[in-house]
């Protein structure tokens, strides 16, 4: 009986075979062990039913098929890839113990609890291929089981591993979509799992979900759509899944790495998600700022191709938040300010050779960090000056705005000397720093009178050096200023007002010579600064002509 039943499967199921004949034999076997089809066939007008409309049956023809084998008793495989399927289809065509004895609506339920949920990676499976059963395989508690049995194990599994590595779990959960994800993640959370396992489970399914998107900090070999095309149905996924991602994460800050939430801002920022999304990742990096370093903030001021600058307002309310933070809770003297001050001015002088970056922008991340927290501003000075660099186009006016951030007081000796020999520096940045140099070889001086100090013989050699080449500045200094003097005497006695104004404009002419040739020798960058290597020791190319706007007395 059994051969011959197999036979008429193999008959029946047959794509290759046509009908020749339709034989009626009275009640078939689906209708016995179907409560659906008997009551369509029950309840049509047409005594002569030759079509059954089943589209809407859940895991479509195929588990018709298999449920058609099973009334026919052709053997077929249930597996936990189909088993939710079935149970679904034996639940739509109402094949249940009520109606028949062993029905396949029991088997599917014996199935499910003794095999496929008896392992964290089999209820996963199950989980997953519930996806494209809903809302039925909702309905029918499915779901909800399998979200049980996944948070039970997962649980398990984060707390005392059975295998290595011991996050395994969090893999096998990635091939979850995100909203069977939350709900697991719910079901964890519900059962007392340690916050910190949570989010190595988010870490782990972010990086898996938008790989290219989180992993790829360079964008080599990796292309991505116009930025602007928001609409393509990619592009909508994955915004949908950054915005649920954020929405997953938890409330306790300090769990994830810097890296990681920079990348996700730019995963936000790059897919345009959601104000509310882009300030909650913010809001978590400022709050662990201090541990930021220089890539990690700019992980989210580039595109993928690292050709163009992304919007630099997030990166703004990110140290404005921090600014404010410490300053409300510690002052401007934390540790953590002076810190992040630093990281500040390295990253603007990173982000100082993009050709888009204006003066304003460069201007206001500079200015986020008071003035009084820099204790030295080299690192100020060294951005500033790539960024003139790559800008060679500023104006005087550019530039001065630019240079207006720094304070030669807090420049370091070897930084001063670089910049009075700056020729990309406006010609008052310049004075400011020799005037600022000479105060503080003055004070230096003054504080070793009366102190037997033992220095290095070359040490000693160099600073009397420099001091005689400063007497010397100021002694030419002074005659300038005598010989000015004379010239504005003159014009007022009625002098001739032909002569007096080459006469200056050649005096100024040579004065400046000879000082900037003195200063050439003050110079310890000329052999081997690689911001200096282009300058001349005569500074006789500078436009000394142009009017000053302001003027230092060394008196």
């Amino acid at each position: 009986m059994s051969s011959t039943l197999q036979r008429t499967g193999q008959w029946v199921f047959s794509q290759d075979i046509p009908t020749d004949v339709v034989v009626e034999v009275g009640e078939f076997m689906l209708v016995a062990k179907s409560n659906y089809i008997r009551k369509l066939i029950m309840e049509s007008k047409d005594s002569d039913v030759t079509r059954i409309d089943l589209s809407d049956i859940p895991g479509g023809a195929e588990m018709f098929e298999k449920a058609a084998k099973f009334c026919y008793g052709v053997s077929f495989e249930i597996t936990v890839q189909n088993v939710a399927a079935l149970q679904c289809a034996a639940e739509f065509l109402q094949m249940t113990d009520k109606y028949c004895d062993n029905n396949l609506a029991g088997r599917t339920q014996d199935f499910l609890s003794q095999v496929a949920l008896s392992s964290l990676s089999g209820a996963i499976v199950v989980l997953k291929s519930c996806e494209i059963l809903l809302p039925i395989s909702r309905d029918l508690g499915i779901v909800r089981r399998c979200v049980d049995v996944v948070g039970t194990k997962a649980c398990d599994e984060a707390m005392l591993p059975c295998r290595s590595p011991p996050n395994w779990w969090t893999e096998e959960l990635c091939i979850l979509n995100i909203n069977f994800f939350a709900d697991v993640l719910a079901s964890m959370k519900q059962k007392g799992l340690k916050p910190s396992s949570l989010a190595s489970a988010i870490i782990t399914y972010t990086e898996r979900s938008l790989r290219d998107l989180v992993r790829d900090h360079s964008g080599r070999g990796v292309k991505f759509s116009d930025p602007e095309n928001n609409d393509s149905e990619e592009r909508t996924q994955q915004r949908h899944l950054v915005e649920s991602i954020v929405s997953l994460l938890p409330s306790d800050k300090g769990l994830f790495p810097i890296n990681f939430l920079c990348s996700l801002l730019r995963c936000a920022v790059f897919l345009n998600t959601s104000l509310a999304s882009k300030n909650e990742v913010e809001k978590r990096i400022s709050a662990v700022l201090e541990h930021v370093t220089v890539d990690d903030l700019l992980v989210p001021s580039f595109t993928y191709d690292g050709e163009r600058l992304l919007d630099l307002d997030s990166v703004r309310r990110i140290i404005s938040a921090f600014v404010e933070k410490e300053k409300s809770k510690k002052g401007l003297c934390s540790v953590s300010l002076q810190r992040v001050a630093k990281t500040v001015d390295s990253y603007l002088a990173e982000i100082a050779t993009c050709l888009e970056l204006t003066v304003s922008k460069f201007n206001a991340i500079a200015n986020l960090v008071p003035k009084s927290v820099r204790k030295s501003e080299d690192d100020l000075y060294r951005a500033v000056d790539i960024f003139l660099k790559a800008h060679p186009s500023l104006g005087e006016i550019e530039r001065e705005k630019v240079c207006s951030l720094m304070d030669p007081l807090k420049l370091s000796c070897d930084a001063r000397l670089h910049a009075s020999q700056n020729k990309r520096l406006p010609v008052n940045i310049v004075l400011h720093a020799l005037y600022y140099d000479q105060l503080k070889l003055r004070s230096e001086v003054e504080d070793k009178e009366g102190t037997p100090v033992i220095v290095p013989e070359a040490l000693g050699t160099r600073d009397s050096s420099l001091a005689k080449e400063n007497e010397d500045l100021r002694s030419e200094l002074m005659k300038m200023k005598m010989y000015v003097s004379d010239l504005q005497n003159n014009v007022a006695a009625g002098a001739s007002s032909s002569n007096a104004p080459s006469n200056k404009k050649n005096s100024k002419h040579n004065f400046f010579s000879s000082v900037s040739k003195k200063l050439g020798k003050l110079n310890p960058f000329r052999h081997g600064s690689k911001d200096t290597s282009n300058i001349d020791e005569d500074l006789d190319g500078v436009d000394i002509t142009k009017p000053r706007r302001r003027r230092f007395s060394i008196s």
